[in-house]
């Protein structure tokens, strides 16, 4: 079709303390079911905002998921989650999400990136102005990881947890959504979706791969960057192939800052926003583009799909966290962001859910072009 054309040439072109537990609301059960898909993004731990979103969303019976597609962070969760459903339904996505996340504040407890406890005291969450997070971003400025982490050793804290989270068989055998990850190919510039069928460990590493923290992931002799850089998430495969016409992003990173950035960190951090929002925009300029041909009669359906985009989000709270905190993984921060993503979810559900399958919940004009 000719919008699928037009917008996978646009996709193209951009290329352990326990927390107190959280209430679980009682399930919303209802005679009609409303499947939609999801798009993941990513940002570092800050994912555990989306841990919350989806652990509140499968707790509605209301739902159901056709796809899913996530980059970086989002990549691990949209995994995690797939996996999940397959082998035991919501309840079996659910543990699957909350073992991850405490798996990986197990393994980052350990890392001398975090803060110490006076540090912690001091500084709360924020990890920027400790010892040992100010002599790592030193070195990341003027060593690789190539030299850092030279060859045999090559450590990835992060393949430690995916090793014991994500089992590829069961994504290949099991009946679920479809999943789309996406990666950055070094070589060419150029995004790949990788489908459920082809996700190992290896396609997730190469999707979260930071280039300036992390080798490049070789998928099939081929090096791979983080897929942010191209696609934060890809949007396209979900809907190319048909489906619900529903597209839920779940969005990390604040689109608007009103201050003005004059400290190095605080200008690294916006520049890392704007660069990882960028190819998110551009992809939504070609769905509105095609949105507004529909409108004006210039296009027809069926054979060009009108789209409902939603956005859950709280830019209010996430914008209070600077670029060091996509790094920590104290379980009390995990446990925050967590509690965020829960809230921002039951929000939405509460003055949007009679939406889906009728009009978008947000105007992609004013929020993104």
């Amino acid at each position: 079709m000719i919008e699928d054309e037009f917008l996978r040439e646009a996709a193209e072109t951009r290329g352990s303390s326990a927390a107190a537990p959280i209430p679980r609301p009682a399930v919303q059960k209802s005679a009609t079911t409303r499947r939609l898909n999801l798009a993941l993004q990513g940002g570092g731990t800050h994912g555990a905002f989306t841990w919350g979103v989806l652990e509140r969303l499968l707790e509605d019976e209301r739902l159901e998921f056709e796809a899913v597609s996530g980059t970086s962070a989002g990549a691990v969760n949209a995994a995690v989650l797939v996996q999940g459903l397959c082998e035991g339904g919501r309840d079996g996505a659910r543990a699957a999400l909350e073992r991850l996340w405490r798996s990986a504040a197990a393994r980052l407890a350990i890392s001398p990136l975090q803060n110490t406890p006076w540090e912690k005291a001091i500084w709360g969450h924020d990890l920027t102005w400790s010892f040992a997070y100010q002599t790592f971003e030193t070195l990341t400025r003027v060593l690789s990881p190539y030299q850092i982490n030279p060859t045999p050793y090559d450590w990835n804290p992060l393949r430690q947890v995916l090793e014991d989270a994500i089992h590829p068989d069961v994504l290949r055998a099991g009946k679920g959504p479809r999943l789309f990850i996406s990666a950055t190919s070094v070589r060419t510039g150029k995004p790949r979706v990788f489908t459920r069928e082809e996700v190992t460990v290896d396609v997730v590493l190469a999707s979260a791969c930071l280039p300036q923290f992390f080798k490049a992931v070789e998928i099939d002799g081929e090096p791979f960057w983080d897929g942010g850089y191209l696609g934060n998430p890809a949007l396209w495969p979900l809907y190319e192939q048909g489906g619900p016409p529903d597209i839920m992003l779940v969005q990390l990173n604040p689109t608007v800052r009103e201050e003005l950035p004059t400290h190095p960190t605080d200008i690294t951090n916006r520049l890392n926003e704007i660069s990882f929002n960028a190819s998110l925009m551009a992809e939504m300029r070609a769905i509105d583009f095609v949105q507004r041909l529909l409108d004006a009669g210039r296009l027809e359906q069926p054979r060009y799909r009108r789209l409902f985009i939603h956005v859950i989000e709280d830019e209010d709270r996430m914008r209070q966290f600077k670029l060091s905190t996509k790094l920590n993984g104290d379980w009390d921060f995990l446990s925050t962001l967590r509690g965020y993503g829960r809230d921002a979810a039951d929000r939405w559900l509460k003055e949007n859910f009679d939406k889906l399958g009728r009009e978008s919940s947000v105007d992609i004009r004013e929020r993104f072009l």
